[in-house]
């Protein structure tokens, strides 16, 4: 049984291009009435700490949408993956990735995931996901293993937890939907406590 199945939904905006995200909301029964991708400069902020870059990110997306869509839901998110205060890239090249798979090699790391929902009233709630996350000591046949299936592209770290890379974690803490791309968990709780549903 789906969300839908047993309230009513209002229309909801993602602001975001990831079908991750789109498919973790389908699996609450949540269906965007729009996607719109929002297109903030998403640059650190000099000593910015990974879970404030996280929130004010996701907080910005759903702002520029906001702008012009009133009077409906919106939800943003972003993702940002740091070795202590150190901020991992997303992924664009195999140097990259190589640099963030050698970084995490057998050490924890945090998986900060922003949450921002603005109401139809526009009232801006912001919410902050922290999962932890550890890798087994990779050797470079893992790390060549993994640049190969070429699921590190555009993923924040270098590394997405739902394809091989599963077979590397030793350890997790915390949400794995949050690693996927968006905490389910706070996502509905936030919905539902602002009246996003409606009880039929």
């Amino acid at each position: 049984m789906t969300a839908k199945d047993s309230v009513q939904a209002k229309d909801l905006i993602l602001a975001s291009a990831s079908p991750r995200r789109v498919d973790l909301l389908q699996q609450i029964g949540i269906v965007p009435a729009q996607i719109i991708p929002a297109d903030i400069d998403e640059t650190p902020i000099e000593g910015e700490h990974p879970r404030d870059l996280a929130q004010r990110l996701a907080l910005g997306k759903a702002q520029a949408i906001a702008k012009d869509n009133p009077n409906t839901f919106i939800l943003a998110a972003d993702t940002v993956v740091a070795c202590g205060r150190r901020i991992l890239p997303k992924a664009e090249t195999t140097d990259q990735a190589r640099d963030c798979l050698n970084l995490i090699s057998g050490r924890r790391h945090h998986v900060y995931g922003g949450i921002c929902i603005i109401t139809d009233s526009g009232k801006e709630i912001t919410k902050l996901c922290d999962t932890i996350v550890k890798f087994k000591p990779l050797t470079n046949h893992d790390i060549d293993t993994y640049i190969n299936t070429g699921e590190w592209e555009g993923k924040a770290g270098g590394y997405a937890i739902q394809g091989f890379a599963a077979s590397y974690i030793s350890f997790m803490q915390g949400s794995y939907s949050n690693v996927v791309g968006l905490s389910l968990y706070d996502t509905m709780q936030t919905l539902r406590g602002n009246e996003f549903f409606r009880s039929t």
